[in-house]
């Protein structure tokens, strides 16, 4: 029997894995709004998704539909989430737009932040929050300091 390697290739170390309500659906926004490629998804009962994952460049997110019975509820089953998921993206503006116009809620507007990202936060349709960023500016570590000192004093 050959080695087996305990993280498997092509997986990066770390993978959320999301709970939704609606998997295929969530699938779908990830894909066309966010810039996901679906590797894979398996079918759960009732038309349900048991177990999908999804490639964002060399990053893995897996998910599926919620399973109660499992302990796997979705941030709308709970009453809102207390992670949120970072993602570079070539353009915040237009994805922040197009995750608006397919569902997501702003929990922030594009803006352009001391340490060199413009960023924008949204809720996905499933309860998900999303911080879309894209790097803007090679900040040096002096004028890093400074300004995380200039805004610290609320300038």
């Amino acid at each position: 029997m050959a080695d087996v390697q305990p993280i498997p290739d092509g997986y990066p170390r770390l993978c959320p894995y999301l709970s939704v309500s609606g998997g295929a659906d969530a699938i779908d926004f990830y894909v066309k709004v966010l810039g996901a490629t679906e590797r894979m998804r398996m079918p759960g009962p009732d038309s349900t998704v048991g177990h999908a994952e999804l490639a964002f460049g060399n990053s893995v997110v897996m998910l599926a539909d919620e399973f109660p019975d499992m302990g796997a509820v979705s941030p709308a089953t709970v009453g809102g989430t207390p992670v949120g998921l970072h993602l570079y993206v070539e353009d915040v503006d237009a994805t922040y737009e197009a995750a608006l116009a397919a569902g997501a809620t702003s929990t922030q507007a594009p803006e352009d932040k001391f340490y060199g990202d413009r960023n924008a936060s949204i809720l996905d349709p499933w309860g998900h929050l999303w911080h879309l960023s894209a790097h803007i500016e090679d900040v040096p570590p002096e004028e890093l300091e400074r300004r995380a000192a200039e805004m610290a004093a609320g300038s």
